[in-house]
């Protein structure tokens, strides 16, 4: 992706919504060295253990999102931290993670650099949820 020269305006509305399951879809703009993401989360969706190289930061517009971290994501237990409308969550690379919406949630996240994954569609932990 050659680097862009000129700035580019987008309004979330015509950004084509991704559904990825019934309960989880998502909005994706990206720039060559970064990612932003508006994730829409239906009480129960399960966003389940996984990890990337890919720095992200987590920030609740509406909701609030359970977070399973380290060796907690793939055994979620009572170890969590759970993220609330106004609250930002800061994920190093490659730190595991899970994620559960406790109600309807509307999450930004931020990526850097973008998640090639969910560019090419091949984030099939994503597409599994019933």
């Amino acid at each position: 992706m050659p680097a862009a020269t000129t700035a580019t305006k987008h309004v979330w509305t015509d950004v084509k919504l991704e559904t990825l399951s019934p309960l989880l879809s998502r909005k994706v703009l990206s720039t060559e060295r970064m990612m932003i993401a508006q994730v829409f989360l239906t009480k129960g969706a399960v966003v389940p253990g996984h990890e990337h190289h890919n720095e992200q930061i987590t920030y609740i517009v509406s909701g609030c999102l359970r977070f399973w971290l380290g060796e907690h994501a793939d055994a979620p237990g009572d170890v969590y931290t759970d993220v609330a409308a106004g609250e930002v969550l800061l994920i190093p690379g490659n730190l595991r993670h899970r994620a559960e919406a406790l109600e309807d949630t509307l999450d930004l996240d931020v990526f850097n650099p973008p998640r090639e994954d969910w560019l090419n569609g091949s984030d099939a932990y994503l597409r599994k949820e019933k």
